[in-house]
């Protein structure tokens, strides 16, 4: 009972951080009130208690993720390393842009999955977690998916924030947000590299299956649905690079994307995990 309660415990610890961080980047930079900082720019402070969240979020995943005998995943566990990799990356972008005004949004979303390890134990011992192909395989996906996380929820918010100003509805919170033009750079940025790692992952998926998976390649939903997320937002980037798509053509090309990404994995792990009690 112990040992759970230790293993548990940087879990809900590093949930509670971001609990916590949230509720302030909240309070500070989008409520409504007379005595808010506008456009006030993150603090020192606030960047090392976000840094102490990750590595905490860090050692919680690891500990999970490389148990006694081997590799254990889940969809808990991979949902958690997703988002401690979307925080790290909203964290180094912070030291170069304004993303104050995002954090509200993200550590939110972080705690909700930090915890998520301590509420759904059920995992599944990764086979062939030693061969260098799936270890390859397995980091460029988990960077894929996190990047791709990212642009989705930058997608969300642009669309929110653009919609807004259209009805001409002026709040506080809209002065700590980047301008909408450096938000799509910086989305396209995020997409971009996203589709690199996603064609890596995919690619050695399909070309490396037998020796990363130790089983011939098979069209099951999970390929059916990396490669049409693939091909969405192969079109999203050809389409931004010879038409020059943005606005709500692109915001709805990435959502959708992301959501046949989620499904090659999360979708099929939570049905078999959780509501079958599978392992």
């Amino acid at each position: 009972m112990v040992d759970i309660v230790i293993q548990l415990s940087p879990h809900i610890l590093a949930a509670l951080l971001y609990a916590v961080l949230g509720f302030h980047f909240w309070n500070s930079r989008w409520r409504d009130r007379q005595e808010q900082c506008v456009a006030c720019p993150m603090h020192v402070w606030e960047r090392a208690v976000i840094g102490g969240a990750i590595v905490v979020h860090a050692y919680a995943v690891l500990s999970s993720l490389l148990g006694a005998g081997g590799m254990y995943f889940s969809f808990a566990l991979a949902l958690s390393l997703m988002m401690w990799l979307a925080v790290l990356i909203y964290w180094l972008e912070s030291f170069m842009a304004r993303m104050e005004g995002m954090q509200p949004m993200v550590l939110p979303l972080a705690a909700v999955c930090a915890v998520l390890p301590a509420l759904f134990r059920q995992g599944h011992l990764v086979a062939h977690a030693d061969a260098i192909g799936f270890q390859f395989h397995f980091l460029a996906a988990m960077l894929a998916y996190s990047l791709l996380t990212l642009a989705a929820l930058h997608a969300i918010f642009m669309g929110f924030t653009e919609k807004m100003l259209h009805r001409r509805v002026v709040r506080r919170s809209l002065g700590s947000l980047p301008s909408l033009m450096a938000m799509e750079t910086l989305l396209f940025r995020m997409l971009m590299l996203g589709f690199l790692l996603l064609t890596l992952a995919v690619g050695s998926g399909l070309f490396f299956s037998e020796q990363i998976f130790g089983k011939p390649l098979t069209l099951d939903h999970k390929t059916f649905f990396a490669i049409a997320s693939w091909l969405i937002f192969a079109v999203l980037l050809c389409g931004r690079h010879i038409w020059g798509w943005r606005g709500k053509r692109a915001l709805r090309l990435t959502l959708t994307g992301f959501s046949l990404l989620i499904l090659a994995y999360f979708g099929s792990r939570f049905v078999v995990e959780v509501l079958l009690g599978r392992a």
